[in-house]
């Protein structure tokens, strides 16, 4: 099994889990989350995580395609992850009745996301200074 590195914030900087249980069009609590995220990581803070549960698994749909009004809500996370090497973790059983992830199925999940159980967001928990529940 893979282990993620750990990151050690420096001096006087916060290490940051966030919890997303909004869908991505579902009120103002997805851009506050990405909002949020992009700000810990320009002010030099540690995103150690961030945990999508609930209706937030639609986040690592890969295939939702927003209108042409819309933001692309979906790639904006996979971009951060890229960019900042943040973990972006979604809740199996969540995932599972919503129909985002099937286990042996065919991966339907955006790029940078995956699959964990609620373990992961306590030990996430445990390792970070602050948790931020966004929905």
């Amino acid at each position: 099994m893979n282990k993620l590195k750990t990151n050690t914030p420096p001096d006087g900087f916060l290490k940051y889990t966030l919890q997303v249980n909004a869908s991505p069009y579902q009120g103002e609590s997805a851009d506050l989350a990405f909002g949020f995220a992009n700000a810990v990581v320009a002010k030099g803070h540690v995103l150690h995580r961030v945990f999508f549960y609930r209706d937030g698994v639609y986040h690592a749909l890969g295939e939702l395609l927003p209108s042409e009004e819309e933001v692309a809500k979906i790639s904006r996370w996979s971009k951060l992850a890229e960019t900042s090497g943040v973990d972006l973790g979604i809740c199996s059983a969540a995932a599972q009745r919503r129909g985002v992830w099937a286990p042996g199925g065919e991966s339907r999940l955006a790029q940078g996301f995956r699959v964990a159980g609620l373990a992961l967001l306590a030990e996430s928990i445990i390792e970070t200074d602050r948790l931020l529940v966004f929905g």
